[in-house]
C-alpha cells in the first residue's frame, strides 16, 4: 500500500472522506453479492470453481483436480497415517496430512498412467526372454 503523508488537518479530512467513500463502495459491492438466494449461491460455488487472483497463481483449486487427484486427497493421508506412521504422535500425523494434501495436487491420471506406462516396459524388458526364433530350412534333401 502507498504510504499517505499527512502534514494537517486538512490532509487528514480529505483522507477520511477517501477512506468513507471507499467503505461505502465496498459495502454495497458485498450486500450485491449476499442480495438474495441466487447471488448466495453463486458466491458460494465461485469460492470452489473459479479461482481466485490468488489462488491462480499457486495453481488450480481444490476441484479443478481429476477424479484421481481428488481420491489421492483422502486415500493419501489416510493410508501414510494407517501404515508407515501408525505409532507416531498427533503432530507427526498432522505435518503427514498437511504434506500429502499438497502432494496429491501432483497426482493426476496423466502422471498415474505415465509411471504405469514406464513400469509396465520395464516389466517386459526383465520378462521378456531374448531367444531368437530358429530359423527352419526345409531343403530338398536327396534320398541315395
Amino acid at each position: 500500500m502507498a504510504e499517505i503523508l499527512i502534514n494537517s488537518r486538512e490532509d487528514l479530512r480529505n483522507e477520511i472522506f477517501r477512506l468513507r467513500g471507499l467503505e461505502q463502495e465496498q459495502g454495497t459491492a458485498i450486500k450485491q453479492r449476499f442480495n438474495g438466494p441466487g447471488a448466495l449461491f453463486s458466491t458460494i460455488l465461485s469460492l470452489f470453481w473459479t479461482p481466485s487472483d490468488h489462488e491462480a497463481d499457486k495453481g488450480d483449486g481444490i476441484f479443478h483436480q481429476d477424479f484421481l487427484g481428488l481420491i489421492s486427497r483422502i486415500v493419501l493421508p489416510f493410508t501414510l497415517n494407517k501404515t508407515v506412521f501408525r505409532h507416531s504422535n498427533i503432530l507427526v500425523k498432522a505435518l503427514v496430512g498437511l504434506v500429502s494434501q499438497k502432494a496429491s495436487h501432483y497426482i493426476s491420471e496423466d502422471s498415474v498412467s505415465n509411471i504405469w506406462d514406464k513400469a509396465k516396459e520395464l516389466f517386459t524388458k526383465f520378462i521378456k526372454k531374448d531367444t531368437k526364433p530358429e530359423i527352419v530350412s526345409y531343403r530338398k534333401i536327396k534320398k541315395d
